[in-house]
């Protein structure tokens, strides 16, 4: 799984909430439109708002943390997932091993990225289009216009239990992370372009100069 830091993971997390324009035409179910997405998107880059919510004993959801900033994908394995605000921190994979920058430290940890990704939310967006493979999917019904899927990973070596995704006429449109401690992830895009050109070299990390490499 991937970590963040200050209690942030990620969608790929180890990282949804507006996604427009990324599948088309509309679909009859969310794990149609989902499929549809795995198979049709095979690159992306746009913004994103990430909120982290845990549950009270009223019954009421309190945000703890919250964070935003820019992605960019290329299945399979390659991404470049940039927090802007409150701090800088950059992930980054070439498609065979992930880079965890941390600006305020001058760190970078280097982890293999078939171990960080997995059975991973990360998987959905930046892994290869067979979902099926790591997850159980399920129609999990309509709410407010959304048709809504419902994946379990088939892994227990996972820090979520489940994952809602939300399709709204053909795009995707929220994406929800449940743990085992009570806390939700939600994370909302914007911005998005669907399969610009992306070469292998857009992947690849350079140093940062100074900093320190940690072996995960």
């Amino acid at each position: 799984m991937l970590g963040f830091k200050r209690g942030l993971p990620l969608i790929a997390g180890a990282v949804g909430v507006t996604l427009a324009a990324l599948v088309a035409p509309a679909y009859a179910s969310g794990t149609a439109q989902l499929k549809a997405f795995a198979a049709q998107v095979k690159s992306a880059r746009g913004e994103f708002e990430q909120k982290q919510v845990k549950g009270q004993q009223d019954g009421a959801m309190k945000v703890t943390n919250s964070a935003s900033g820019t992605f960019e994908f290329s299945r399979p394995g390659r991404f470049i997932w940039r927090y802007v605000k409150p701090y800088d921190q950059l992930l980054q994979a070439d498609g065979e091993t992930l880079y965890i920058y941390d600006k305020d430290l001058n760190q970078v940890t280097e982890r293999k990225l078939g171990t960080s990704l997995g059975a991973s939310p990360a998987a959905i967006l930046f892994g290869s289009n067979d979902i099926e493979k790591n997850f159980t999917l399920k129609d999990a019904g309509v709410k407010n216009g959304i048709d809504w899927v419902e994946l379990k990973p088939k892994s227990q070596d996972t820090q979520f239990q489940r994952v809602g995704i939300g399709f709204r006429d053909g795009n995707l449109a929220a994406m929800e992370l449940y743990d085992a401690f009570g806390n939700v992830t939600l994370l909302t895009f914007d911005k998005i372009q669907k399969n610009p050109p992306m070469s292998a070299d857009h992947f690849k990390f350079t140093m940062p100069k100074g900093a320190d490499l940690i072996k995960g």
